[in-house]
Parts: C-alpha cells; structure tokens; sequence
C-alpha cells in the first residue's frame, strides 16, 4: 500500500522536513480537476517506488504552508529529499513525466 499521507500547517514540518528519504508534497484542491486525474498516476508511482511518501496538502484547508512555498497553481508538486526542496513542478503531467520528475539525480 502506498505511503500517502495528508499533511497540514501544523504537521508539515516534522512530517516533510524532517524525513530524511524523498518526500512528494502535492498541493491540491477539491474543486481541482486537475488534481484528481494526478493522484491515480501519482498513487501508481508511488507503489512502483514504496521508498517514497506523499503528502497531501489541500490548499483550501491549509493555506499558510501553500503561501511559505508560494503555490499558485494547482497541482503543485514539490520534491524533497533529506528535508530540502530539490525540485518544483506546477500542472498535470503524464506518468512519465512525472516519474522523471520523481526520479531526477539530486545534488
């Protein structure tokens, strides 16, 4: 089963900044069609890849985290890796895109 996990202004920190493996953050809404059609791929990216969590962070809800990463556009995925931000992408993409997203060398 996956490692998904809904984050929220309070939890971010300990549960984003503090993994020290690769941590998805998708930023999303439920008005967000966009949104929806991301989470199956990214659900199937993640149980090809179970090293990896993802935290949920519905915007509407949890706005202050949304605003410290400047979101504007959903859905936003942020990339961490040892509790840094390693990469930004902003829309819907296919698989694989976003499995090169997911994978890229860090730094």
């Amino acid at each position: 089963m996956p490692n998904i996990i809904d984050v929220s202004d309070t939890t971010f920190d300990r549960i984003v900044l503090h993994d020290k493996k690769r941590v998805i953050v998708d930023f999303w809404a439920p008005w967000c069609g966009p949104c929806k059609q991301i989470t199956p791929i990214l659900e199937s990216i993640l149980e090809s890849n179970p090293e990896l969590t993802l935290a949920k962070v519905n915007v509407d809800d949890e706005m202050e985290v949304a605003k410290r990463y400047n979101v504007r556009g959903l859905p936003t995925l942020l990339l961490f890796e040892g509790g840094e931000l390693r990469a930004t992408h902003v829309g819907l993409a296919s698989k694989d895109k976003l499995m090169a997203f997911v994978n890229q060398e860090t730094i």
